[in-house]
C-alpha cells in the first residue's frame, strides 16, 4: 500500500459513467477534493441560470459533451428535451450538478441544482447547509424544503444535542439558512442504490404537532411569562402560530417560525413598543430567537431609547456656548497653530470639473446656489469668539448679502488666461493652501472658487459669458469646524437643489440648527457613556507598544507622535461584492465588517496578541433631527 494511489471519478450514466478523474493528494486536498479534469474526447461547459458560461470560481450547471454522452431515454422524448441541449452545433448532456472551476482548471462539485432552492426571497443552496452540518458529530444528513415555510435537517446519529447542532449553524450560516426542525434519525433511508430516498423521511407535520418528538428538553416543561413584556410577547407569539401556550424558553424555529414570520415579529415589536429601527436588532432577535431573550433585548431597547426620548426642538438661537468639537478645534487652532500660516490643516476641500456641456452651467446661480445654503445652515456663517469670562461662544451672523456682487466674500472667479496660469494643479493647491481663505472669528468658513480656463478657439469672453465650459473647475473650501465628512453629501444635496430650482425653494424656519445641538449636548448626561467608555479601556495597558512589523527601528522611549497615516486598499469587483453580500447575509454594516476584518488583520500581525485598542470616528447622528444636519458631530470610540 506504500505506492498506492487514490484517484477520485465522476460521471452520471447519461455520459458513460467516467468523465472527469482526479489524483488526491492526501496531504494537500484536506476535505475539499476535487472532481478534477475530463478524460480525452469529453468537452464541457459551465452556464447559469440564463445559459451563460459562468467565470472562474463561479457555481454553475456541468454540461458535458464529447463521444460519451447518450443519445436519450428510451421511450421518453420529454426528458431527452430537457437533457439534452445544443450549443454551437454540438450536443450537451445537462448533469443538473453545480460545480465550479479554480484558476488551474480542476472542477469542484457543489451540489446538485434540483436542491437549489429560493425560500421567502432568498437564494439558498441546500447542499451548503448539510456541508455545515457535517462539520458536527452527524455521519450523514440531508436538508430539504417543507410547505414553502420551512427549512428540514435530517440527520443521522445516535447520541446529538439537536441545540448544539442549531448553535453550528447560527455561528456559520445566515439565519434565513438555520433550519426550523432538526430530525434525528438513527438511520436515514435508502433506496436500492443506496442514496437517501427522500420519500421515506418521516412527515415534518408530526414533529410541528408533536413537541416531545423534537428532542428539545427545554420544552419539556412550560415556563410561563412573569413580567408585562414577556406577557406582551408570549400573546404575539399566541396569535401568530396560533397556539394557547408557549413557554418563554422555546425556540421560535422549532413552532414552526422562519426568517419570514420573524422579520414580521421585529415589526410588531418595534409597533406594539414604539421602537426606533436603531435600537432594536433583528440579528439579535435571529441569534436568540426565545421570549426570555426578545424580552430582554426589547427591555435594553426601551432603557436605550428612554435615555434620549426627549425631542429636540429648534431654539431659534443666534449666540451660545460652542459644542465640544468646535471647542476643541477652536483651541488647537489658537493655541498648536497660532501663525496664519498652518491653519489650513482644517481645511476640507471639496473639487468638482465640468465633464460636459450638454448643461450650461451658469455662474450667477452657482452663486445664489451658495448664499442659499449658507442661509440655510447657520453654522457657515458662524463666528467664534472668547468673551469676557474666558468662555467660546458662537454667534450666527445675519445674512444680508449681495447676491449680484460676484466678488463678495466667500465666492471668487479665477480666470486662467496664459499657459503660466493653466497649471490647473498648482492653482488648486495654492488655493487649499491658502492661508487667509478662513477666519472662525470673523465666520468666514466657506469659500467657493470657480477656475475657468480661456479657450482661444472658442472666442470666448470672460467678462460677458456667465456660463462656465468643459474642464473647468468648481473647488469648495469649508473649515473643519462647520463641516465633517457625512456633511459633504447634506451640503452637495442642498446646494444642488438651489441650483436646479435657482433657489426658488422656501426655507424651513423650524429646522433643527447646529447651534440648537450645541445646547443640547451640554445638558445631556454622559455619566452612563463615559462609566461605560471607562470600564472599556481602564484595563488596557496605554503604556504597551505592540510589536507590529514596522518600516524601521523604534526606541523604546519614543513617545507617540499624534500622527496617522492613511492606507488605501482596493478590492477587485468579485471581493466587493462578496464582501457586500456577506454583510447583507449577516445584517451587519460594511463598516462593522470591515473593522472586524481589521481586528483579524492586525491579530496576524501581533502573533496572537489578544489585547488591541483601535480608535474611529463615528458621524454621531443617533437622533433623527440630526440626519440632515451640516456640522461636526463627531466622537472617538
Amino acid at each position: 500500500m506504500k505506492f498506492c494511489q487514490i484517484w477520485n471519478g465522476y460521471g452520471p450514466a447519461e455520459a458513460t459513467i467516467g468523465t472527469t478523474h482526479h489524483l488526491i493528494d492526501v496531504f494537500s486536498d484536506g476535505r475539499n477534493v476535487s472532481i478534477g479534469i475530463l478524460f480525452a474526447n469529453y468537452k464541457y461547459l459551465i452556464i447559469d441560470d440564463f445559459s451563460q458560461c459562468v467565470v472562474v470560481s463561479q457555481d454553475g450547471e456541468l454540461c458535458v459533451g464529447g463521444v460519451g454522452v447518450f443519445a436519450g431515454y428510451l421511450g421518453r422524448d420529454d426528458l431527452t428535451t430537457r437533457a439534452l441541449i445544443m450549443i454551437d452545433g454540438e450536443i450537451f448532456y445537462r448533469t443538473g450538478d453545480l460545480v465550479r472551476i479554480d484558476n488551474n482548471g480542476l472542477l469542484y462539485y457543489q451540489g446538485r441544482k434540483d436542491y437549489k432552492i429560493k425560500l421567502h426571497g432568498q437564494r439558498i443552496e441546500l447542499g451548503e447547509i448539510e456541508r455545515c452540518l457535517l462539520n458536527t458529530s452527524i455521519s450523514a444528513c440531508v436538508v430539504i424544503k417543507w410547505n414553502d415555510d420551512h427549512l428540514i435537517a435530517y440527520v443521522q446519529s445516535s447520541d446529538v444535542d439537536v441545540e448544539q447542532l442549531r448553535h453550528h449553524c447560527q455561528c456559520h450560516l445566515p439565519p434565513y439558512m438555520i433550519p426550523s426542525i432538526f430530525v434525528v434519525l438513527e438511520k436515514l433511508p435508502l433506496n436500492a442504490n443506496g442514496k437517501v430516498d427522500r420519500k421515506l423521511l418521516p412527515p415534518p407535520s408530526s414533529y410541528f404537532s408533536n413537541p416531545s418528538q423534537r428532542n428539545h428538553t427545554n420544552n419539556l416543561q412550560i415556563q410561563k411569562p412573569h413580567d408585562e413584556i414577556q406577557i406582551t410577547l408570549h400573546t404575539l407569539w399566541c396569535d401568530m402560530f396560533p397556539q394557547k401556550q408557549i413557554s418563554i424558553d422555546t425556540n421560535i424555529f422549532t413552532i414552526g417560525g422562519h426568517s419570514l414570520l420573524l422579520t414580521q415579529l421585529f415589526h410588531q415589536y418595534q409597533t406594539t413598543f414604539h421602537l426606533e429601527s436603531k435600537s432594536l436588532s433583528i440579528s439579535d432577535l435571529f441569534q436568540y430567537p426565545t421570549i426570555i431573550h426578545h424580552a430582554q433585548f426589547i427591555r435594553q431597547a426601551m432603557n436605550l431609547e428612554k435615555h434620549f426620548e426627549d425631542y429636540w426642538s429648534p431654539l431659534h438661537l443666534i449666540q451660545a456656548p460652542t459644542s465640544f468639537s468646535q471647542e476643541r478645534i477652536f483651541l488647537d487652532e489658537q493655541i498648536r497653530f497660532s501663525s496664519k500660516s498652518n491653519n489650513v490643516i482644517y481645511a476640507i476641500p471639496l473639487l468638482f470639473r465640468v465633464s460636459s456641456v450638454k448643461n450650461d452651467v451658469s455662474i450667477t446661480r452657482l452663486h445664489h446656489a451658495l448664499q442659499f445654503v449658507i442661509e440655510k445652515h447657520s453654522i457657515l456663517r458662524t463666528a467664534l469668539h472668547i468673551d469676557t469670562n474666558g468662555i467660546i461662544i458662537q454667534h450666527c451672523l445675519n445674512v444680508n448679502i449681495n447676491n449680484d456682487d460676484i466678488k463678495s466674500y466667500g465666492f471668487s472667479v479665477i480666470n486662467l488666461h496664459d499657459e503660466k496660469d493653466r497649471n490647473i494643479d498648482k492653482t488648486i493647491t495654492e488655493i487649499i493652501n491658502n492661508c487667509n481663505l478662513f477666519d472662525l472669528t470673523k465666520g468666514c468658513v466657506i469659500h467657493c472658487h470657480i477656475l475657468r480656463q480661456y479657450h482661444p478657439n472658442d472666442n470666448l469672453s470672460f467678462k460677458n459669458d456667465d456660463l462656465l465650459t468643459k474642464d473647468d473647475f468648481i473647488l469648495f473650501n469649508i473649515h473643519h469646524s462647520a463641516f465633517d465628512g457625512v456633511s459633504t453629501l447634506i451640503f452637495l444635496r442642498d446646494f444642488s437643489l438651489a441650483y436646479e430650482t435657482d433657489c426658488s425653494l422656501s426655507l424651513d424656519d423650524d429646522a433643527l440648527q447646529y447651534i440648537d445641538y450645541s445646547v443640547y449636548e451640554h445638558q445631556m448626561n454622559m455619566t452612563l457613556s463615559s462609566d461605560f467608555w471607562y470600564s472599556q479601556v481602564q484595563a488596557y495597558n496605554l503604556e504597551c507598544q505592540l510589536s507590529l512589523p514596522t518600516d524601521r527601528q523604534r526606541s523604546s522611549n519614543d513617545p507617540r507622535s499624534g500622527f496617522a497615516s492613511v492606507a488605501q486598499i482596493s478590492f477587485d469587483d468579485q471581493i466587493s461584492r462578496a464582501f457586500l453580500n456577506y454583510a447583507s447575509a449577516y445584517k451587519v454594516t460594511p463598516f462593522q465588517l470591515g473593522l472586524a476584518t481589521f481586528y483579524a488583520f492586525l491579530f496576524k500581525l501581533t502573533h496572537g496578541q489578544n489585547d488591541l485598542c483601535i480608535t474611529c470616528l463615528n458621524a454621531n447622528r443617533y437622533k433623527s433631527e440630526l440626519e440632515n444636519m451640516s456640522k461636526i458631530i463627531e466622537n472617538e470610540n
